[in-house]
């Protein structure tokens, strides 16, 4: 084995993900022999999806780890074209597999590649799993040809697509709605969900593009102004949008254009929460507006670290009916313990028919109080980071920007509660050689008040 090819390989977050000159076949065949060797040390057998986001090189990507899954035994279903995340996700934990290798960067730019393991029950890989893998790696090897798994491709899409619209179970019949494919692997999925459901759809940029259209499929407020413009000109009601593997969502609407994911958020769980109960997870940086959600139903709040796989294991330890982080990334508790903005796109449709999603933000903002949120960052070495926020944990003050401080969470960094409801967050990038300084508060002024007041605290540690 080659020590630098192994060295190379990092599931950090959410995978390995990395530009192609790093990305290569070698290391994907590595990946899926240390795939296969913790699968068997497990004493496993059965049978393993491979699939794959829409990028040039990810279908290539999925027959080498097709082939490496097979020569160790197990059996292997793979699309037969680029399908989302969360569909593969769906399958492995609906029909009982062993688990899945998704080959995709997700909202990166097409220079990328990446692969990420999912576990049978379909949420996210959790540092145990993704260390043992990161053990395992070695050089493919081979079972006598007789042991051999086989591969069976087969269209993942249509079993997901027939609980999808059982499970959300809207008419939508009258509703115009813009979706944006961003050329990832949404297309021809998530809009004709959206009109089998009754949708009157335009889709914007769903042609396959390796290079997607020049930038990155990352569905951000700078990224969708041609979907703003449909929306806010009247030709749909709704407009939403999917990052490359459609495991994010963003929405737009016609009053606020795009829609802050920590709004729609609330919005979905106060929809939900009409004819259902249960408690929901958020990340330390997605907006307390969820909070007083959940609180006005009498339903219970857990705060997990940044990072969706915490979400979805607090979630499956929790009576919970929803998950969700400020970056767009939202599950369905007993629908999959993992990002969906396939269903998600459905659900917002639904919650849209019912009462336009703008009243109801408006609605809950009005009962709730104006929430604004912002973030900066400070640059710190990774090497300086755990030095830096053991230094802090000494210097953290009684008083924040003129306010008291009412609580200190540790979960991810420090996130400090004042008195009045704000909240400071200070924590380590985990792809970036920063740190991240987020406040939230009722008005932008005292965002950058609580913003400089966290930079403050934390540039003479560097």
């Amino acid at each position: 084995m080659d020590e630098d090819d192994a060295a190379a390989i990092a599931f950090g977050t959410d995978g390995w993900r990395a530009t192609l000159d790093e990305f290569t076949a070698p290391r994907v065949r590595m990946v899926g022999q240390a795939v296969a060797t913790t699968l068997r040390e497990r004493d496993e057998s059965g049978t393993v999806a491979v699939g794959y986001d829409a990028r040039e090189t990810s279908r290539g990507f999925a027959e080498e780890l097709s082939r490496v899954l097979c020569a160790n035994g197990f059996d292997v279903l793979l699309p037969e074209r680029d399908t989302p995340t969360p569909v593969v996700a769906w399958t492995v934990k609906e029909r009982g597999l062993l688990g899945a290798l998704q080959i995709t960067a997700s909202h990166n730019p097409p220079e990328y590649n990446g692969v990420k393991f999912i576990p049978n029950t379909g949420a996210p890989g959790l540092p145990e799993t993704t260390g043992d893998i990161v053990e395992n790696l070695g050089d493919p090897t081979a079972l006598p040809e007789e042991e051999w798994g086989e591969v069976t491709e087969t269209d993942l899409v249509a079993d997901y697509a027939d609980h999808a619209v059982a499970y959300v179970d809207a008419d939508l019949s009258g509703l115009s709605v813009a979706y944006d494919a961003m050329h990832g692997s949404g297309r021809g999925v998530t809009d004709a969900l959206l009109s089998r459901a009754g949708a009157d759809v335009t889709s914007l940029r769903d042609q396959q593009d390796p290079e997607f259209g020049g930038g990155s499929p990352e569905p951000a407020a700078e990224n969708v102004e041609e979907l703003v413009e449909r929306v806010q000109s009247g030709d749909a009601a709704l407009g939403v949008v999917n990052d490359g593997d459609a495991d994010r969502i963003g929405v737009v609407t016609p009053e606020r254009g795009y829609l802050d994911p920590n709004l729609f958020f609330a919005a979905v769980y106060d929809y939900l929460l009409e004819t259902r109960d249960g408690d929901v997870v958020r990340t330390v940086s997605t907006s307390s507006i969820v909070d007083r959600v959940a609180e006005a139903h009498g339903q219970s709040v857990y705060e997990t670290a940044v990072g969706f796989k915490w979400v979805a294991e607090s979630m499956g330890d929790h009576d919970t009916l929803m998950g969700g982080e400020e970056s767009g990334g939202f599950g369905l508790t007993d629908h999959l313990r993992n990002k969906d903005g396939v269903l998600l796109a459905l659900l917002a449709a639904a919650a849209e028919d019912e009462e336009s999603l703008d009243s109801r933000v408006d609605r809950l903002l009005d009962e709730h109080g104006e929430i604004h949120q912002n973030k900066v960052s400070v640059d710190c070495p990774d090497d300086r980071k755990a030095a830096v926020l053991d230094a802090l944990e000494d210097e953290l003050p009684d008083s924040l920007a003129g306010v008291d401080v009412d609580g200190i969470n540790t979960v991810d960094g420090f996130k400090v509660r004042l008195a009045d409801g704000t909240w400071v967050l200070i924590r380590p990038s985990g792809t970036e050689p920063k740190l991240r300084v987020y406040a939230e508060a009722d008005s932008d002024q005292r965002v950058t008040e609580l913003l400089r007041a966290g930079r403050e605290l934390v540039v003479p540690l560097v």
